[in-house]
């Protein structure tokens, strides 16, 4: 069982390592494009409407898809409800964004807001239609599928969001390009999925689900409201243009977020939920994957707050520098995020969804004190207490690892301080050699950090003869071992 456990588990690694990179490449260059041809406002007025907008996709699933993954006998009637359900929700929840589109327009004192929130709405509507065939693979560890249909839904909205830019649409090709992807996935998905809804129904089902569910929907909902706090606070007691900037950082900050740390949680949670009996085995393999995702983790964020500067000029040009330092604070907030979803994942295997809630609750409440202690002194001074709330965050979380599977602060950080520390000294080492060799171009600067960095990183770790990296590289052989003769991941 654990060998095909885990063979199965290195198969949805890849799979879904090689999706979140597809999508990403996929996407990037729309991005840039888009990015070059709107203004930071202009992406800022789409800005507003992300709290609404995500309060209203996580209420979508209301935590059913959670439950229905950790549950060891799920039915196919749980998943005929959980999918009446979701369809129902998305259409209360399309209702009542298109009435309340006008106050948050006025919350603003942005009137196009009201025709932005009701379009976009239909994407929460076309997203309640796949939420079923999505979670069925993801506990199936079947990202081989979910790649192919996110690809190309990618790929097709990057061309429609471009391309209404170009017909001078301005914010709203940001409409076009949500949506399109929302409705091109979910087509993709019913296509290639074989599963499909039969007409049963049972509240039985939903009330069984609900008792975790819930307090995960919860959870999802503080935490989500809490995540976008920060751009309704600075849309409004600042500017558009202000909040163009904040989004970009963020976004950008998140791609390297969704293809290492939630790249890993993706697979790991419905893998290990299996093994949720066992404390032993849990405590060995979330050490693994701690110390590969932080080999990966920790020298990209710290690579990119060296590079943010020519980055962000050499792809989304000069109009968008005042996000430099915004993205650079964000990726030091965001450098302990691998050890945050380790120890969650741990409450939601072992199905402790109360514990999971009362820290959630807890650590958005710092989260606002701090905001409002720090939002006076500007954007900046906010995101430095982002990196305050994210360390004092992280010994929260922890605290029931170490109680649940003996996994303590002290072990934890013992692991990782290796790939940290290397993680520094390469980020000095690269920027200290691009600043003394001073290149002329942005993209010359980029090359020499980037290729100073990833040489002495290396280096440093085959040096120190380090666990992480071999880690890695026994990962990469067990990789190529279940490569078949056809070429595929077996």
């Amino acid at each position: 069982m654990i060998k095909n456990l885990r063979g199965r588990t290195l198969a949805g690694l890849f799979w879904n390592l090689t999706e979140r990179l597809g999508i990403q490449i996929v996407s990037f260059i729309p991005t840039i494009l888009l990015a070059r041809l709107l203004s930071p406002a202009q992406f800022g007025l789409i800005g507003m409407l992300t709290l609404f907008t995500a309060l209203a996709g996580t209420f979508l699933d209301s935590g059913f898809g959670t439950a229905l993954i950790q549950k060891k006998d799920a039915t196919y009637t749980d998943e005929c409800s959980i999918f009446y359900f979701n369809t129902l929700v998305g259409i209360v929840l399309v209702v009542i964004l298109f009435f309340l589109a006008p106050l948050i327009a006025a919350f603003y004192n942005q009137p196009i807001l009201t025709g932005l929130m009701r379009w976009l709405s239909l994407d929460i509507l076309i997203n309640s239609f796949s939420l079923i065939q999505t979670t069925l693979l993801i506990r199936k560890l079947d990202f081989k599928t979910q790649l192919k249909a996110n690809l190309f839904a990618s790929l097709a909205s990057g061309v429609f969001g471009v391309a209404a830019a170009y017909l001078g649409l301005g914010v709203w090709s940001l409409v076009v390009q949500t949506v399109s992807e929302t409705f091109m996935a979910t087509l993709t998905l019913w296509f290639m999925s074989d599963w499909r809804p039969a007409w049963i129904f049972s509240f039985k089902s939903l009330r069984e689900l609900f008792g975790f569910g819930s307090r995960m929907l919860l959870s999802s909902l503080v935490s989500t409201g809490f995540d976008n706090l920060y751009q309704v606070f600075i849309g409004k007691v600042f500017s558009a243009a202000s909040l163009g900037n904040y989004t970009r950082a963020s976004s950008m900050k998140g791609i390297v977020i969704d293809t290492t740390s939630d790249t890993v949680g993706r697979v790991l949670y419905p893998a290990l939920s299996t093994l949720q009996d066992s404390p032993v085995l849990l405590r060995r393999a979330y050490r693994k994957s701690l110390l590969l995702t932080t080999f990966i983790h920790f020298p990209m964020m710290v690579g990119l707050i060296v590079i943010a500067s020519p980055l962000i000029n050499l792809l989304f040009t000069a109009k968008w520098v005042n996000s430099v330092i915004f993205f650079q604070l964000m990726c030091a907030a965001g450098i302990l995020y691998p050890l945050h979803v380790i120890n969650l994942d741990v409450l939601k295997v072992k199905g402790r969804s109360d514990l999971f809630f009362r820290l959630t609750v807890l650590k958005r409440s710092l989260q606002v004190v701090i905001l409002f202690v720090t939002y006076r002194w500007g954007i900046s001074a906010m995101l430095i207490g982002q990196i305050f709330n994210s360390i004092i965050a992280y010994g929260l979380n922890s605290y029931y690892s170490e109680r649940l599977i003996e996994f303590s602060v002290k072990d934890q950080l013992l692991d990782v301080f290796p790939s940290f520390l290397i993680s520094v000294l390469m980020g000095a080492g690269a920027w200290f050699v691009g600043r003394a060799l001073h290149p002329s171009s942005n993209l010359l600067l980029l090359v020499i950090e980037i290729g100073v960095g990833g040489v002495l990183y290396l280096l440093l770790h085959f040096v120190g003869k380090t666990e992480p990296l071999t880690q890695a590289l026994n990962l990469i052989k067990q990789l190529m071992v279940r490569v078949n003769p056809k070429g595929g991941l077996a």
